[in-house]
């Protein structure tokens, strides 16, 4: 109420309140690609992405990081990116899945997601390739994972860690068989 009746009494304070959006510039990188945005500050790097640089590949499925549809690779690291905004990331390196690849030069992991039917309506599918890419990245990287049995060893590529890398990354069509398949078919040709 204090702030109310100063505001009342001080036009100047009045004057100030907006319900405008706060904008503010961002540039990163994307897809190899640096781009530059001015968008409000409380744009979600997911909206930049769809809306303002229409990549589409990446999903909105919960909006709330729960599905993992949305996720892209950010300075080397699998993010949900539905639960962050753009203008945090100034300056940084971000992969979306059409920067894997492209229909007619796909990345190892979208080649076996087609061959190992990795998806069936394919809504998950974009993030569930980041994730795998990601995943095997931490794992030659030495991250352990909540399933790593020795944490002093390099942690392996089972099954166990993939499923337990990639719960973040819900399908409904219960396709889990099949991207664990896909995974380890990357894992192992990079061996």
């Amino acid at each position: 109420m204090v702030g109310v009746e100063a505001a009342s009494r001080d036009p100047g304070a009045r004057a100030a309140r907006t319900d405008a959006p706060v904008l503010a510039t961002v540039t990163f990188t994307v897809n190899g690609e640096r781009r530059t945005l001015e968008l409000d500050t409380r744009t979600s790097l997911l909206d930049a992405a769809r809306e303002h640089l229409h990549l589409t590949g990446s999903k909105k499925g919960c909006d709330h990081g729960q599905c993992g549809a949305c996720t892209m690779i950010v300075d080397g690291r699998r993010i949900n990116a539905c639960l962050t905004l753009a203008i945090m990331h100034q300056g940084a390196e971000i992969v979306t899945v059409e920067g894997l690849g492209q229909p007619d030069h796909l990345h190892p992991m979208q080649a076996a997601f087609v061959k190992h039917d990795g998806y069936q309506c394919g809504y998950c599918t974009p993030g569930q390739i980041c994730s795998g890419v990601a995943v095997l990245e931490e794992i030659r990287a030495g991250i352990p994972s909540h399933v790593t049995a020795d944490l002093g060893a390099p942690p392996q590529v089972t099954e166990t860690e993939i499923r337990e890398r990639m719960s973040g990354n819900l399908c409904r069509c219960g396709a889990y068989s099949n991207i664990v398949e896909a995974i380890t078919e990357v894992a192992g040709s990079r061996a």
